[in-house]
């Protein structure tokens, strides 16, 4: 039987992942709306491009912050006594779900939101702090080599799964091994545009200077 504690945190995982970071910046400072300008997605990359390193930036560590931070309430929520879910990393993954979902369909603002790179960040972070690391590293070097961030993320999101189950050897929970597999198919799949135009030659390369 699911519990009322596990449904409570899963709505405010939910919740939380649905801040729409980028959204509410845009508007209250610049009253731009990031979902209308350039790439049109409401993440940090798209603030950069539009609003600059100053807008940008803080919309990245907050995304990933509440990616975080959605994944770590488990702790005040999971009761080992329930019948469901029976541990504390399939309490995990439902709010790892939770919050990334809210993230791309965030009910604050007509569940129009982002890709949900940097809060699947935030909830590696929380999870597989290791993976997570290695993650940044790969997202680091393919961005510095190539200075296209849809090509790092889908890189680091792909090398993910392979690090954290092969490498580290991180096997432990099967809830946990799902989830990183899935990072690094969903990743892709999100970025099919990106992996288009790549192909064709048209993708954008990054800058931190903001489009005037």
């Amino acid at each position: 039987m699911i519990s009322i504690n596990l449904i409570i945190a899963i709505i405010l995982a939910y919740l939380i992942g649905s801040i729409p970071t980028s959204v509410w910046i845009g508007r209250v400072f610049y009253n731009v709306d990031v979902r209308t300008k350039g790439s049109g997605n409401a993440g940090a990359t798209n603030t950069i491009r539009v609003l600059g390193p100053r807008a940008g930036v803080p919309v990245l560590v907050f995304d990933i912050f509440k990616g975080w931070f959605a994944v770590f309430i488990s702790r005040f929520f999971y009761d080992p006594s329930l019948s469901f879910p029976p541990d504390l990393a399939t309490f995990d993954f439902m709010l790892a779900v939770a919050a990334v979902t809210g993230h791309i369909f965030p009910v604050y603002v007509g569940f129009k939101g982002g890709k949900g790179i940097a809060t699947i960040l935030g909830v590696g972070i929380a999870l597989y702090p290791m993976g997570a690391l290695v993650a940044i590293i790969v997202f680091f070097i393919m961005a510095f080599s190539f200075q296209y961030i849809s090509l790092a993320s889908i890189t680091a999101s792909v090398t993910f799964p392979f690090v954290e189950i092969f490498i580290l050897g991180h096997q432990d929970s099967i809830m946990l091994i799902i989830l990183a597999i899935s990072i690094g198919v969903f990743v892709p799949i999100t970025h099919r545009k990106n992996i288009s135009r790549l192909l064709k030659g048209e993708e954008a390369k990054f800058s931190l200077k903001k489009k005037s």
